[in-house]
């Protein structure tokens, strides 16, 4: 079943989104889904990156992040999931930005809006997630591959990011 297509309270027909259905009235739209995404940075110009262990775009560079839970604030998100895919606790620095993105979850491309903190792993030491990586790696930040997800090679350009390296 395609999103917008049936009402999530009645289960009347309602067509694309953003919809209003024709039965009971209620009204549904396509929201971004908020996401909390580290950049973690060393001294020595590298930043660390996940080689993706599912789709989408399993296999490509990833940044550790990932989507907020229900009214979780995206910095605790970022926080929750570097912990959750790397075992680390990291400090947050500086807000490297805020970009709108595609996230393609069940035969659908749904809207994300990426949030992205630059961070230091502040303890423990990095025990990867097999569910969410294959491999990590300390990258080049001046010369980065193609990540996974288009916001990430922008954000990796960022100034902010630049100079705390």
């Amino acid at each position: 079943m395609a999103a917008g297509r049936y009402c999530p309270r009645c289960g009347g027909p309602t067509g694309e989104l953003p919809a209003k259905c024709g039965a009971c009235g209620y009204e549904t739209y396509l929201n971004p889904r908020p996401t909390g995404t580290v950049v973690l940075l060393r001294g020595d110009g590298t930043f660390l990156a996940i080689r993706r262990a599912h789709p989408p775009r399993e296999g490509w560079w990833d940044l550790p992040g990932g989507f907020c839970e229900g009214f979780e604030h995206p910095a605790e998100a970022a926080v929750r999931e570097a912990r959750e895919e790397l075992g680390v606790e990291v400090e947050l620095g500086e807000f490297a930005g805020m970009h709108i993105g595609v996230y393609e979850f069940q035969d659908e491309q749904l809207p994300v809006l990426e949030h992205f903190w630059v961070a230091t792993i502040k303890a423990g030491h990095i025990a990867l997630d097999p569910a969410e990586g294959s491999e990590y790696a300390w990258l080049p930040l001046d010369d980065p591959p193609e990540m996974a997800f288009p916001s990430m090679d922008v954000v990796l350009r960022n100034p902010v990011v630049r100079r705390s390296s």
